[in-house]
């Protein structure tokens, strides 16, 4: 497929795909989590390929994340998820050079945090919670692993994304 055959077809899918900037938000936290859960699986399989392409996209997801954050948003919320999502983007490639467990632990105990603080933030506001509380009743898989997870952002801090 060719990169204008790739485009459209996003372009494409795109307008077919009604979907809430909020929720988007949200299925991007999961995705990055089952990617994450992955690459673990690839380091403890010794599986190069699986670590790599599993760590790669968790890693694209989490840089979409990070320039979702309104750029003209000075809010303290804003700078600390900027600087969050600096940090592990600086630390995740660790874990292909050394196949560093703790760095790939903490990264997601911070992405599953940042998942639960929308949850009950964003998702909440926009009347989405409801609709996914079905889902999570049902059971995501997941483990939240959160032992050294982030400080929520300052209560009253609203968080502003663009899509």
């Amino acid at each position: 497929m060719t990169s204008t055959q790739a485009r459209n077809c996003y372009r494409q899918v795109e307008t077919n795909v009604d979907i809430h900037p909020v929720k988007l938000i949200h299925l991007m936290y999961e995705r990055v989590l089952k990617l994450l859960d992955m690459t673990r699986e690839g380091v403890e399989k010794n599986d190069p390929r699986q670590r790599g392409e599993n760590l790669g996209k968790a890693i694209a997801i989490i840089a979409e994340l990070n320039a979702s954050v309104k750029e003209d948003d000075d809010s303290e919320a804003a700078a600390f998820l900027r600087g969050l999502y600096g940090a592990i983007l600086t630390e995740l490639p660790k874990v292909a050079a050394d196949n560093d467990l703790e760095t790939l632990r903490r990264a997601r105990g911070y992405i599953s945090r940042l998942k639960e603080i929308w949850e009950e933030t964003a998702m909440k506001e926009h009347g989405l919670l409801a609709r996914q509380k079905g889902v999570m009743e049902r059971g995501s898989g997941h483990p939240a692993d959160v032992a050294d997870g982030p400080e929520a952002p300052p209560a009253g801090i609203g968080l502003s994304v663009s899509i």
